[in-house]
């Protein structure tokens, strides 16, 4: 099994915790709620949550990560789960539901006309 494969298992297992959350995306699964996504897993395997400002300052510190990139494109307002806490499903699904809590407090996007 991969890295990848097993990220993903993990993914899946943590966004199943939530009724609430739903895993999206085939290729680069994510969360997304009130149109912005807040949990992604890129294809290196590594996971990213969006927090806010003054959550992703303590959790940069507390868990000694960094920004997220995806890509190679750094993600705004993402922080970088460290693979050390992918094994601990109950402490990530707390920070997965305040991620969603943060996009939950933002403007939804204005959602694009089809053409």
């Amino acid at each position: 099994m991969t890295v990848w494969e097993k990220n993903l298992a993990i993914f899946n297992e943590l966004v199943a915790m939530n009724p609430k959350f739903e895993r999206l995306g085939k290729t680069m699964p994510y969360c997304a709620a009130n149109t912005h996504m807040f949990a992604l897993l890129n294809k290196d395997g590594k996971l990213g949550l969006r927090l806010s400002k003054e959550s992703q300052e303590a959790f940069k510190l507390n868990y000694n990560t960094t920004i997220y990139k995806s890509y190679g494109a750094v993600m705004k307002d993402y922080v970088l789960v460290p693979d050390e806490m992918l094994n601990n499903l109950k402490l990530l699904s707390t920070y997965l539901n305040e991620s969603y809590e943060y996009v939950m407090s933002l403007p939804a996007s204005p959602r694009k006309k089809e053409l």
